[in-house]
């Protein structure tokens, strides 16, 4: 049996990073819109600024999930071609990198002045955003064997 506190147990299994990896986007992206319909709803910049860095964080780790889950790709598939459950789930993790980029994006030119004022269409995208990452992680874990 191995340990679980062992560095090279999750370090180096071949598809371990995504695995975890994965969890810090999705939680903050989630926290992320909940902060952000408090601080339309209640009219409190601590909210605000609590949803503008949850959506900053969320879309920096996006990077290091999107390198895990190709190399997840590599290793654990053996590169096999793009098809079924596989393909879904890479179509709907590229979406919803693009959710949460442009989440972030539209916070980040509202806070540095370069928009008058936050678009209402933003919570039906940030809502979508959360739909898009529901699905996507429903089908990762059917390739993870979790849902099985």
């Amino acid at each position: 049996m191995t340990n679980p506190f062992d560095w090279r147990t999750v370090l180096l299994v071949k598809h371990a990073q995504h695995v975890a990896l994965i969890h810090f986007p999705i939680a903050l992206f989630i926290v992320g819109v909940a902060l952000d319909w408090l601080a339309t709803r209640t009219k409190r910049a601590t909210f605000a600024t609590a949803a503008y860095f949850n959506f900053t964080v969320a879309a920096a780790s996006v990077l290091p999930v999107v390198l895990s889950g190709l190399a997840a790709w590599q290793w654990q598939l053996e590169g096999q071609h793009v098809k079924g459950i596989l393909l879904h789930h890479l179509l709907c993790g590229t979406a919803s990198t693009v959710i949460i980029l442009l989440s972030w994006w539209i916070h980040f030119h509202a806070r540095r002045g370069k928009l008058v004022s936050l678009p209402r269409w933003r919570f039906p995208l940030e809502l979508l955003g959360v739909l898009t990452v529901m699905i996507t992680g429903h089908l990762g874990g059917f390739l993870s064997g979790v849902n099985q």
